[in-house]
């Protein structure tokens, strides 16, 4: 087949996991041995790195910025389709939530989560029509879709009402580089959180457990990476607010090599959130063999099993309880440093792209017989 992968969506360091997503499934899909063709088509911001060094790859670059957000979109509804036509691609992937409208090809579109239905309360109002329109649109067009969980396959036919057979749920993978890190905690110690500063991710309340668990620890440190959401500048305030300037670090994205060593260096890893649609750095701090406590809310529950302390996210004497035993009870962290790395080696890229590579080869030729556009 001719693929064509739509990464205009990708802004390097400004999207979060979904950078991370699509970075590892094109590696894999490299790796796998076949006769398929892949064209990435890029923007400015991306350039021709992300693509694969293999000659069944090709970088298609478009004169467009994903900065731009409406730019972006009407490129992706007007000149993406006339791409593919021009390529005569027998399938698009679209790895972002958002496809073409009219489409020359199938094509397969992952939604990593519709916190859009589920938390509308955590958009900015003028970007919720959007997303509302862009997504419903995208699940309609496709001819078939991916979920990273089953949480999020079962929103989208409940708020979708698609068929069953329509969605797939395509796990995500690990980073095999978090298995081979080299534990040397840090001192003073730090607890990590990897994660975008967004309200469900939870952050403020973790804030507030952990101003309480320094009277007990005065040397302890808390590290947040990810990129600065929409909470950011209320996140800093409360930092200030609770006065833990000094003993809390926002540190943005990192690039990865600095960001293995933060997981290296860290002496246990929370994961406080309100709502996930997947939940991949729990899964990389398991494979890391560091002690963790997450949420309690499915999908996280389900993928980090009994090699994570859960918790009720909304309970702070809960994740109070969490972090202790995470930070200082020596029996429990040796089970979880063990039982980690055997938890996340359940998922894997390479599964991950060929799951996405079987959706991808069981389309339809389309025929000019996708569905018409009903809103319901």
């Amino acid at each position: 087949m001719r693929i064509g992968i739509n990464a205009l969506y990708l802004i390097p360091g400004g999207v979060g996991g979904t950078e991370i997503y699509l970075r590892h499934l094109l590696e894999a899909f490299a790796e796998i041995e076949g006769e398929d063709e892949f064209f990435v088509f890029t923007n400015r911001e991306t350039g021709g790195e992300l693509t694969p060094s293999h000659p069944r790859f090709a970088t298609v670059p478009q004169p467009v910025r994903a900065v731009l957000r409406p730019a972006r979109i009407l490129w992706e509804q007007s000149v993406l389709p006339a791409e593919c036509m021009r390529l005569r691609l027998d399938a698009l992937l679209n790895p972002g939530f958002t496809a073409p409208v009219a489409p020359p090809c199938p094509q397969l579109t992952v939604f990593h989560d519709l916190q859009h239905k589920r938390q509308p309360e955590n958009f900015r109002w003028f970007d919720l029509p959007f997303w509302r329109l862009l997504l419903w649109a995208a699940a309609r067009r496709s001819q078939a879709l991916l979920a990273d969980s089953e949480q999020t396959r079962d929103d989208l036919l409940q708020f979708y009402r698609l068929a069953p057979e329509k969605v797939t749920v395509a796990p995500l993978g690990v980073d095999p580089r978090f298995f081979a890190l080299r534990r040397r905690e840090a001192h003073p110690p730090y607890l990590l959180a990897a994660s975008t500063l967004h309200p469900h991710k939870n952050l403020d309340g973790l804030l507030r457990v952990f101003a309480a668990l320094r009277a007990e620890a005065p040397e302890l440190r808390l590290v947040v990476t990810g990129v600065r959401g929409f909470a950011a500048r209320q996140l800093e305030q409360l930092r200030a607010w609770l006065e833990l300037d000094s003993a809390v670090e926002f540190t943005g994205w990192l690039p990865r090599e600095e960001l293995y060593e933060r997981f290296a260096g860290a002496r246990a890893f929370v994961y406080p959130t309100r709502f996930e649609g997947f939940g991949l750095p729990v899964v990389e701090a398991l494979a890391a063999g560091i002690p963790t406590a997450c949420s309690n809310i499915e999908p996280v529950k389900s993928i980090a099993g009994d090699a994570a302390w859960q918790f009720a996210p909304d309970d702070p004497a809960a994740m109070a309880e969490a972090l202790r035993r995470v930070l200082w009870d020596d029996v429990l962290r040796a089970r979880l440093a063990a039982a980690g790395p055997a938890r996340a080696r359940q998922f894997s890229w390479r599964r991950t792209a060929e799951i996405t590579l079987a959706a991808l080869h069981r389309l339809r030729p389309l025929h000019h017989h996708l569905p018409h556009l009903r809103w319901e």
